[in-house]
């Protein structure tokens, strides 16, 4: 699996030899065999990643976000050269830096006096293996760039002896495994909480889920029952009149609303239609296969309109 990794990494101990009118700061450790972390770098993998290092351009900081991003001209001091293995030991190699960049003077007093403030961090692209449960880097395949850094509390400078660096990962999936198995072994309480917690706010998101569901299914269904009710000529239930409110009283309505289907909801309300036609005195013929009234006999259609609201209730129920 190729990953993206940042290597931090220092030479304290090593003898270097700085010159600030030139500019060159001679035989910076680049990389080490181990890191602190456990990782390990095969010998190999550092004798070919050799080649790639060579003139590697060196940035003050790391990119913001993605590693691989374009990098500010401002930010460019220097680049690697001369980079050689030293056997058990790692890579080395002359770090030529612009000595009128606006921080070079701070470089040159850091190595010379202050090493504990400066240390080299690498962007590389790398193939790693699990073997007798460390990781292990099989490969270096490709060099982004070799950045200065400050950062006191991992790199311990710019002449750290000894082998390896702290590091840190850029993807997620090497970083993100080893720290999943390190909560399960080392805090399981943890783990339990987090799961607990996340199953809880499935459930939540679920819910929620089905209930926006509900609510959709309701709204389409009083949108057909409209539909309806308007096919059999009868009033909206919304309608003020207390006529028609009558007709479509709310215990109607929730009726409709608790159908199972369309077909269920149309039966309820061609009955309620045939029954308000019947009490208006309609004369019972009906187009085919609607249910509508075809015409209306003028004496009764007078007779329903005398009704008053009791008399009207009565003759329905």
């Amino acid at each position: 699996m190729t990953e993206t990794l940042q290597e931090f990494v220092d030479s304290r101990g090593v003898s270097l030899r700085v010159d600030a009118e030139t500019g060159v700061i001679r035989g910076v450790k680049i990389l080490g065999l181990q890191s602190r972390n456990g990782r390990v770098y095969l010998a190999e993998a550092l004798a070919e990643a050799a080649r790639l290092y060579e003139d590697a351009k060196v940035n003050v900081n790391h990119p913001k976000g993605n590693p691989a991003a374009p990098r500010d001209y401002r930010d460019r001091i220097g680049v690697i050269h001369n980079v050689a293995v030293r056997a058990g030991k790692g890579l080395f190699a002359d770090f030529h830096f612009n000595p009128r960049h606006a921080l070079a003077e701070q470089l040159v007093w850091d190595a010379e006096h202050a090493p504990e403030n400066v240390g080299f961090s690498h962007n590389v692209q790398a193939r790693c293996a699990q073997r007798n449960g460390q990781v292990t880097v099989e490969a270096i395949t490709r060099v982004q760039s070799v950045d200065l850094v400050a950062d006191p509390a991992t790199t311990r400078g710019l002449f750290e002896s000894g082998v390896g660096a702290d590091e840190t990962t850029s993807t997620a999936a090497e970083t993100g495994a080893l720290a999943i198995d390190d909560l399960k072994r080392d805090h399981p309480e943890l783990v339990e909480a987090i799961l607990s917690e996340q199953a809880e706010e499935l459930r939540r998101l679920q819910a929620e889920v089905e209930r926006l569901e509900a609510l959709d299914a309701m709204h389409g269904k009083r949108q057909t029952l409209r539909r309806l009710l308007r096919e059999f000529h009868l009033p909206d239930p919304d309608d003020a009149e207390e006529k028609a409110q009558t007709v479509t009283s709310d215990r109607f309505v929730e009726l409709l609303l608790a159908a199972e289907s369309e077909q269920a909801m149309r039966e309820l309300v061609e009955e309620r239609a045939a029954l308000v036609r019947s009490l208006r005195g309609a004369n019972g013929r009906a187009t085919q296969g609607d249910g509508k009234p075809c015409s209306r006999d003028q004496h009764f259609v007078d007779h329903a309109a005398r009704l008053d609201t009791k008399g009207f209730v009565e003759a329905i129920t």
